[in-house]
């Protein structure tokens, strides 16, 4: 912590809230995928606070910065799920993939998560903790070498 000029401090250090741990900011267009009624709704108010705008579903039309895939073990093909997210996403974007977290119905185990990505081109790059029911697991499109 240090001191500012106008006798305030400010304050460095890992992002406090579940959006900010998640990375997404104002005037960041974010896609939801997979949302229904088990979804953590103050995760979803979190985020568009943040972002300060509304998610924006699967018909967009146009691309996004990030995509939330809420999904739970019985919604089908996880493969599946990722490539139809990466439809709309910007290069450089990511995949935040909810999953129920180990534990409650629906979870989906880690193994299958590190299995699919690759499959579907992505990379597992972070996990995060976002709700007392869900799991949070950054996957990108890999770089590849220039």
């Amino acid at each position: 912590m240090s001191s500012t000029a106008g006798g305030g401090s400010t304050q460095t250090g890992t992002p406090s809230g579940p959006a900010e741990r998640l990375g997404l900011g104002k005037g960041m267009v974010v896609q939801e995928l997979g949302w229904d009624n088990d979804t953590d709704d103050t995760l979803r108010v979190a985020i568009e606070d943040a972002i300060d705008a509304d998610m924006v579903d699967g018909d967009y039309g146009n691309v996004v910065d990030a995509v939330v895939l809420w999904y739970r073990d019985d919604d089908g093909d996880l493969v599946d799920s990722l490539v139809d997210a990466l439809t709309d996403l910007v290069g450089g974007g990511a995949i935040w993939l909810l999953t129920p977290r180990i534990g409650r119905p629906g979870s989906v185990d880690p193994a299958d998560v590190a299995e699919a990505a690759p499959v579907a081109g992505l990379a597992q790059t972070t996990t995060a903790t976002v709700s007392k029911d869900w799991a949070a697991t950054r996957l990108v499109t890999p770089k590849t070498p220039a």
